[in-house]
């Protein structure tokens, strides 16, 4: 499961003592609240569906799949349809081609999402092993459903622009300067990138 609210609050308060800019983020702001995903290979098929399309239609194409192979959406029910029953649910050739490598990783058992390593690095390098899954999806499900505590996907826009609110930077820093900037949060960069989201949605900042 992903960061709790309370491992949010720690992490946010230990880097608000550290960086004071933070302090006028969260008197503005408050807590973010969790942003929790379940582990397993549903949370990355529905990514899969959801790149590129409106929440509307990502849902759509997942109850069609539902319907389709059942509830649970199993990887050797997906790989048994062929390319125009996929079609008909809603899946692009593309996506279908990014569905079938993850479910072919997990049925042959290349891939094992209850096991990740437990080095970040290492982590997100097994998970972009899968066709459609690049890095910032990855540090995603890290952080969201997985819960490391360190995650920052400093490729993020709203990240980037989030810090730039917070520090009052004169322009939006790069993905290498945010994740520079970031260096001395650590070990709490997961619950920043959390409470960055939430700021970025924030119009009093």
């Amino acid at each position: 499961m992903g960061l709790t609210a309370e491992q949010i609050k720690q992490g946010v308060d230990h880097i608000v003592a550290l960086e004071p800019a933070f302090a006028r983020g969260l008197d503005a702001a408050g807590y973010p609240e969790p942003r929790i995903r379940p582990t397993g290979y549903r949370t990355l098929l529905r990514t899969i569906v959801g790149q590129q399309v409106s929440v509307a239609s990502a849902a759509s194409v997942w109850n069609k799949l539902e319907a389709e192979l059942g509830e649970d959406i199993l990887p050797d029910e997906l790989l048994s349809r062929d390319f125009d029953t996929l079609r008909a649910c809603g899946l692009s050739r593309q996506k279908q081609g990014y569905a079938r490598s993850l479910c072919e990783l997990v049925v042959s058992d290349t891939l094992d999402l209850d096991n990740l390593p437990a080095d970040d690095e290492a982590a997100i390098a097994e998970l972009t092993r899968i066709k459609g899954i690049g890095r910032w999806s990855a540090e995603i499900y890290l952080l969201f459903a997985e819960g490391r505590p360190d995650i920052w996907p400093a490729g993020d826009l709203a990240v980037q622009v989030a810090i730039q609110k917070i520090l009052e930077l004169a322009e939006r820093p790069t993905e290498k300067q945010v994740r520079a900037l970031s260096e001395p949060w650590s070990p709490h960069r997961g619950a920043i990138a959390i409470f960055a989201w939430h700021c970025y949605d924030n119009p009093v900042l």
